[in-house]
Protein backbone atom coordinates (compact mmCIF):
# COMPACT_ATOMS: atom_id res chain seq x y z
CA UNK A 1 0.00 0.00 0.00
CA UNK A 2 0.68 3.55 -0.60
CA UNK A 3 -0.81 6.69 0.60
CA UNK A 4 -2.09 10.04 -1.18
CA UNK A 5 -4.16 12.97 0.19
CA UNK A 6 -7.42 12.71 -1.40
CA UNK A 7 -10.37 15.40 -1.44
CA UNK A 8 -14.10 13.60 -0.94
CA UNK A 9 -15.94 16.56 -0.68
CA UNK A 10 -14.49 20.16 -1.71
CA UNK A 11 -13.97 22.83 0.76
CA UNK A 12 -11.43 24.31 3.06
CA UNK A 13 -7.68 23.06 3.73
CA UNK A 14 -9.33 20.26 6.04
CA UNK A 15 -10.74 18.31 3.27
CA UNK A 16 -7.38 17.06 1.84
CA UNK A 17 -7.24 13.47 3.32
CA UNK A 18 -4.07 11.85 4.15
CA UNK A 19 -5.90 8.20 2.17
CA UNK A 20 -3.90 4.97 1.91
CA UNK A 21 -4.36 3.77 -1.92
CA UNK A 22 -3.54 1.02 -3.95
CA UNK A 23 -1.57 1.57 -7.31
CA UNK A 24 -2.34 -0.85 -10.18
CA UNK A 25 0.42 -2.27 -12.64
CA UNK A 26 0.62 0.35 -16.01
CA UNK A 27 -1.67 -0.22 -19.01
CA UNK A 28 -0.43 0.52 -22.75
CA UNK A 29 1.39 3.96 -22.55
CA UNK A 30 1.81 4.52 -19.26
CA UNK A 31 4.05 4.47 -17.05
CA UNK A 32 4.34 4.33 -12.77
CA UNK A 33 5.71 6.78 -11.02
CA UNK A 34 7.64 6.56 -7.62
CA UNK A 35 7.41 10.19 -6.36
CA UNK A 36 10.05 12.15 -5.11
CA UNK A 37 8.43 15.94 -5.09
CA UNK A 38 5.10 17.71 -5.74
CA UNK A 39 4.13 21.22 -6.96
CA UNK A 40 1.58 23.31 -5.04
CA UNK A 41 0.16 25.88 -7.29
CA UNK A 42 -2.67 27.76 -6.59
CA UNK A 43 -4.85 25.71 -9.23
CA UNK A 44 -4.80 23.21 -6.45
CA UNK A 45 -6.84 25.05 -4.38
CA UNK A 46 -9.14 25.96 -7.37
CA UNK A 47 -9.94 22.15 -7.54
CA UNK A 48 -10.02 21.73 -3.80
CA UNK A 49 -13.13 24.72 -3.28
CA UNK A 50 -14.70 23.35 -6.28
CA UNK A 51 -13.88 26.90 -8.74
CA UNK A 52 -12.93 24.39 -11.15
CA UNK A 53 -14.91 21.21 -10.25
CA UNK A 54 -13.50 17.83 -10.24
CA UNK A 55 -15.41 14.64 -10.18
CA UNK A 56 -15.44 13.38 -6.10
CA UNK A 57 -13.12 11.82 -4.74
CA UNK A 58 -9.74 12.58 -6.37
CA UNK A 59 -5.93 13.37 -5.76
CA UNK A 60 -5.21 16.47 -6.63
CA UNK A 61 -1.87 18.32 -7.74
CA UNK A 62 -0.77 19.71 -10.79
CA UNK A 63 3.10 18.48 -11.37
CA UNK A 64 5.28 16.50 -9.78
CA UNK A 65 9.11 14.42 -10.17
CA UNK A 66 10.28 11.11 -9.74
CA UNK A 67 11.19 7.91 -10.88
CA UNK A 68 9.91 5.36 -13.47
CA UNK A 69 9.48 2.03 -11.90
CA UNK A 70 6.83 0.34 -14.10
CA UNK A 71 6.50 0.72 -17.89
CA UNK A 72 3.67 -0.03 -19.48
CA UNK A 73 3.61 -1.45 -23.29
CA UNK A 74 4.22 0.63 -26.21
CA UNK A 75 6.26 3.21 -24.13
CA UNK A 76 9.87 3.32 -25.92
CA UNK A 77 10.72 6.73 -24.99
CA UNK A 78 11.42 6.11 -21.06
CA UNK A 79 12.67 2.98 -19.15
CA UNK A 80 13.18 1.84 -15.42
CA UNK A 81 14.63 4.27 -13.37
CA UNK A 82 14.53 7.38 -15.44
CA UNK A 83 14.08 10.68 -13.76
CA UNK A 84 11.02 12.67 -15.29
CA UNK A 85 8.69 15.55 -14.46
CA UNK A 86 5.16 16.39 -15.39
CA UNK A 87 2.56 19.60 -14.92
CA UNK A 88 -0.77 19.68 -16.32
CA UNK A 89 -1.42 16.15 -14.88
CA UNK A 90 -4.51 15.85 -12.41
CA UNK A 91 -3.18 13.07 -9.16
CA UNK A 92 -0.14 14.38 -8.00
CA UNK A 93 -0.67 14.45 -4.52
CA UNK A 94 0.94 11.02 -4.25
CA UNK A 95 3.75 8.87 -3.04
CA UNK A 96 2.88 6.59 -6.02
CA UNK A 97 0.99 6.96 -9.15
CA UNK A 98 0.17 5.86 -12.52
CA UNK A 99 0.51 8.73 -15.53
CA UNK A 100 0.25 8.65 -19.55
CA UNK A 101 3.82 8.27 -20.48
CA UNK A 102 3.26 11.17 -23.26
CA UNK A 103 2.72 13.53 -20.44
CA UNK A 104 5.88 12.88 -19.19
CA UNK A 105 9.84 14.76 -19.71
CA UNK A 106 12.57 13.33 -19.18
CA UNK A 107 15.08 15.49 -16.55
CA UNK A 108 18.63 16.73 -17.19
CA UNK A 109 20.67 15.87 -14.96
CA UNK A 110 21.78 19.56 -14.03
CA UNK A 111 17.91 19.92 -12.81
CA UNK A 112 17.36 18.63 -9.21
CA UNK A 113 13.91 17.00 -8.10
CA UNK A 114 12.93 19.70 -5.85
CA UNK A 115 13.54 22.55 -8.61
CA UNK A 116 11.93 20.51 -11.02
CA UNK A 117 8.59 19.43 -8.87
CA UNK A 118 8.09 23.19 -8.49
CA UNK A 119 9.30 24.41 -11.93
CA UNK A 120 7.30 22.75 -14.24
CA UNK A 121 4.02 24.05 -14.40
CA UNK A 122 4.95 27.69 -13.21
CA UNK A 123 8.11 27.89 -15.58
CA UNK A 124 5.90 26.65 -18.23
CA UNK A 125 3.25 28.95 -18.10
CA UNK A 126 5.73 31.78 -17.87
CA UNK A 127 7.46 30.72 -21.13
CA UNK A 128 3.78 30.54 -23.03
CA UNK A 129 3.39 33.80 -21.44
CA UNK A 130 6.37 35.64 -22.45
CA UNK A 131 7.45 33.65 -25.50
CA UNK A 132 3.80 32.59 -27.29
CA UNK A 133 1.03 34.88 -25.81
CA UNK A 134 3.26 37.98 -26.18
CA UNK A 135 6.77 37.73 -27.57
CA UNK A 136 8.62 39.77 -25.13
CA UNK A 137 12.05 41.37 -25.94
CA UNK A 138 14.06 44.22 -25.76
CA UNK A 139 12.66 47.88 -25.17
CA UNK A 140 9.30 46.25 -24.32
CA UNK A 141 7.82 47.65 -20.82
CA UNK A 142 5.52 44.98 -18.91
CA UNK A 143 3.33 44.26 -16.07
CA UNK A 144 3.31 41.13 -14.05
CA UNK A 145 0.90 41.49 -10.88
CA UNK A 146 1.74 38.50 -7.91
CA UNK A 147 5.79 39.79 -8.86
CA UNK A 148 6.84 37.90 -5.94
CA UNK A 149 5.04 34.87 -6.57
CA UNK A 150 5.91 31.54 -8.26
CA UNK A 151 5.19 32.16 -11.71
CA UNK A 152 6.16 35.53 -11.08
CA UNK A 153 9.82 35.79 -9.93
CA UNK A 154 10.19 33.55 -13.27
CA UNK A 155 8.57 35.91 -15.43
CA UNK A 156 10.27 38.76 -14.11
CA UNK A 157 13.86 37.13 -14.30
CA UNK A 158 13.06 35.57 -18.01
CA UNK A 159 11.63 38.69 -19.05
CA UNK A 160 14.62 40.86 -17.97
CA UNK A 161 17.26 38.66 -19.61
CA UNK A 162 15.27 38.91 -23.21
CA UNK A 163 15.79 42.79 -22.64
CA UNK A 164 12.59 44.04 -20.91
CA UNK A 165 11.89 46.63 -18.44
CA UNK A 166 9.60 44.71 -15.57
CA UNK A 167 7.44 46.41 -13.48
CA UNK A 168 5.69 44.41 -10.52
CA UNK A 169 2.98 44.48 -7.83
CA UNK A 170 3.56 42.92 -4.95
CA UNK A 171 1.46 43.34 -0.98
CA UNK A 172 4.82 43.99 1.31
CA UNK A 173 8.10 45.17 1.29
CA UNK A 174 9.87 42.11 1.89
CA UNK A 175 8.14 40.46 -1.42
CA UNK A 176 9.28 44.06 -3.28
CA UNK A 177 12.89 43.31 -2.29
CA UNK A 178 12.42 39.80 -3.27
CA UNK A 179 11.45 40.10 -6.58
CA UNK A 180 13.69 43.52 -7.48
CA UNK A 181 16.32 40.80 -6.65
CA UNK A 182 14.78 38.95 -9.14
CA UNK A 183 14.37 41.07 -12.25
CA UNK A 184 11.95 43.37 -11.46
CA UNK A 185 13.36 46.63 -12.19
CA UNK A 186 10.08 48.71 -10.59
CA UNK A 187 8.21 46.87 -7.57
CA UNK A 188 5.08 48.70 -6.72
CA UNK A 189 3.81 47.90 -2.92
CA UNK A 190 0.00 47.63 -4.07
CA UNK A 191 -1.11 48.13 -0.43
CA UNK A 192 -0.42 51.47 -0.32
CA UNK A 193 0.39 52.55 -3.36
CA UNK A 194 -2.26 52.94 -6.57
CA UNK A 195 -0.17 50.74 -8.79
CA UNK A 196 -1.63 52.20 -12.01
CA UNK A 197 -0.46 56.03 -10.99
CA UNK A 198 2.45 54.68 -9.80
CA UNK A 199 3.20 52.68 -13.41
CA UNK A 200 2.24 56.12 -15.21
CA UNK A 201 4.92 57.71 -12.96
CA UNK A 202 7.59 54.94 -13.67
CA UNK A 203 7.02 55.56 -17.54
CA UNK A 204 6.56 59.16 -17.82
CA UNK A 205 2.67 59.14 -18.73
CA UNK A 206 3.28 56.10 -20.84
CA UNK A 207 1.20 52.98 -21.16
CA UNK A 208 1.97 49.41 -21.70
CA UNK A 209 1.62 46.73 -24.72
CA UNK A 210 1.04 43.71 -22.08
CA UNK A 211 -0.29 43.40 -18.61
CA UNK A 212 0.03 39.61 -17.20
CA UNK A 213 -2.84 39.21 -14.24
CA UNK A 214 -3.05 36.01 -12.43
CA UNK A 215 -5.06 37.82 -9.48
CA UNK A 216 -8.49 38.79 -11.11
CA UNK A 217 -10.91 40.70 -9.58
CA UNK A 218 -8.84 43.00 -7.33
CA UNK A 219 -6.53 44.42 -10.14
CA UNK A 220 -8.67 43.81 -13.77
CA UNK A 221 -10.40 46.80 -14.25
CA UNK A 222 -7.49 49.06 -13.39
CA UNK A 223 -4.76 46.76 -15.23
CA UNK A 224 -7.02 47.32 -18.36
CA UNK A 225 -5.77 51.37 -17.53
CA UNK A 226 -2.15 50.20 -17.85
CA UNK A 227 -2.57 49.36 -21.33
CA UNK A 228 -1.82 51.54 -24.41
CA UNK A 229 -4.54 51.55 -27.35
CA UNK A 230 -4.37 47.67 -28.92
CA UNK A 231 -2.55 46.63 -26.00
CA UNK A 232 -3.35 42.88 -24.24
CA UNK A 233 -4.32 42.31 -21.35
CA UNK A 234 -3.49 38.41 -20.20
CA UNK A 235 -5.85 37.04 -17.57
CA UNK A 236 -4.07 33.70 -16.54
CA UNK A 237 -5.62 33.40 -12.49
CA UNK A 238 -8.01 34.57 -10.41
CA UNK A 239 -6.59 34.46 -6.84
CA UNK A 240 -8.67 37.61 -5.20
CA UNK A 241 -11.45 35.96 -7.12
CA UNK A 242 -13.18 35.54 -10.66
CA UNK A 243 -13.04 38.65 -13.09
CA UNK A 244 -17.35 39.95 -13.14
CA UNK A 245 -18.85 39.80 -16.35
CA UNK A 246 -17.58 42.31 -18.54
CA UNK A 247 -19.53 44.92 -21.24
CA UNK A 248 -17.08 43.95 -23.73
CA UNK A 249 -17.73 47.89 -25.60
CA UNK A 250 -15.51 48.87 -22.58
CA UNK A 251 -12.36 47.40 -24.49
CA UNK A 252 -13.08 49.67 -27.64
CA UNK A 253 -13.70 52.40 -25.42
CA UNK A 254 -10.29 52.04 -23.70
CA UNK A 255 -8.56 51.92 -27.17
CA UNK A 256 -9.68 48.92 -28.86
CA UNK A 257 -8.05 46.42 -26.08
CA UNK A 258 -7.32 42.56 -26.00
CA UNK A 259 -7.89 40.21 -23.71
CA UNK A 260 -7.01 36.80 -23.42
CA UNK A 261 -7.78 34.21 -20.69
CA UNK A 262 -5.58 31.69 -21.57
CA UNK A 263 -4.64 28.23 -19.98
CA UNK A 264 -1.29 25.76 -19.61
CA UNK A 265 -3.12 22.96 -21.39
CA UNK A 266 -3.67 24.79 -24.63
CA UNK A 267 0.31 25.84 -25.02
CA UNK A 268 1.47 21.99 -24.07
CA UNK A 269 -1.46 20.21 -25.80
CA UNK A 270 0.81 17.81 -27.77
CA UNK A 271 3.57 15.71 -27.44
CA UNK A 272 5.86 18.52 -29.55
CA UNK A 273 4.66 21.46 -27.48
CA UNK A 274 5.07 19.55 -24.57
CA UNK A 275 8.71 19.20 -25.44
CA UNK A 276 9.06 22.42 -27.44
CA UNK A 277 7.99 24.27 -23.85
CA UNK A 278 10.35 22.32 -21.56
CA UNK A 279 13.30 22.17 -23.72
CA UNK A 280 12.97 26.30 -23.31
CA UNK A 281 12.47 25.98 -19.59
CA UNK A 282 15.49 23.35 -18.89
CA UNK A 283 17.21 26.28 -20.65
CA UNK A 284 16.56 28.71 -19.17
CA UNK A 285 17.19 27.29 -15.43
CA UNK A 286 20.52 25.74 -17.04
CA UNK A 287 21.64 28.60 -18.17
CA UNK A 288 20.83 30.25 -14.72
CA UNK A 289 18.83 33.03 -16.80
CA UNK A 290 16.22 31.98 -14.35
CA UNK A 291 16.85 30.73 -11.02
CA UNK A 292 13.53 28.52 -8.95
CA UNK A 293 13.20 29.79 -5.68
CA UNK A 294 11.96 27.04 -3.61
CA UNK A 295 11.08 28.68 -0.34
CA UNK A 296 8.96 26.16 1.13
CA UNK A 297 8.65 22.58 2.07
CA UNK A 298 6.10 20.30 3.78
CA UNK A 299 5.60 16.91 4.19
CA UNK A 300 3.48 15.59 1.47
CA UNK A 301 0.78 14.40 4.11
CA UNK A 302 0.59 18.20 5.54
CA UNK A 303 -0.63 19.49 2.39
CA UNK A 304 -3.52 21.11 4.11
CA UNK A 305 -1.47 23.48 6.24
CA UNK A 306 0.63 24.46 2.64
CA UNK A 307 -2.28 25.36 1.31
CA UNK A 308 -3.37 27.00 4.58
CA UNK A 309 -0.20 29.21 3.98
CA UNK A 310 -0.86 29.95 0.29
CA UNK A 311 -4.24 31.34 0.56
CA UNK A 312 -2.68 33.79 3.87
CA UNK A 313 0.13 34.78 1.16
CA UNK A 314 2.69 33.96 4.05
CA UNK A 315 4.54 32.26 0.69
CA UNK A 316 7.14 33.50 -1.64
CA UNK A 317 8.67 31.65 -4.86
CA UNK A 318 7.53 28.15 -5.50
CA UNK A 319 6.62 25.65 -2.70
CA UNK A 320 7.46 21.92 -2.49
CA UNK A 321 5.68 18.85 -0.81
CA UNK A 322 8.28 16.18 -0.31
CA UNK A 323 7.47 12.46 -0.35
Amino acid sequence: MTHAIRIHKIGGPEVLQWDEIEVAVPSPGQVRLQQTAVGLNYIDVYHRTGLYPLPLPFVPGMEATGIVDLVGDGVTHLKLGDRVAYAMSIGAYAEKRLIEANRVVKLPDTIDDRTAAAMMLQGMTARYLIRDIYRVGPGDTILIHAAAGGVGLIVCQWAAALGATVIGTVSSDEKAALAQANGCHYPIVYTREDFQARLLDITGGEKLPVVYDSVGKDTFMKSLDCLRPRGLMVLFGSSSGPVPPLDLSVLSQKGSLLVTRPTLATFVASRQLLEENSADLFEAVGTGKVKIHVNQTYPLKDAAQAHRDLEARKTTGSTVLTV
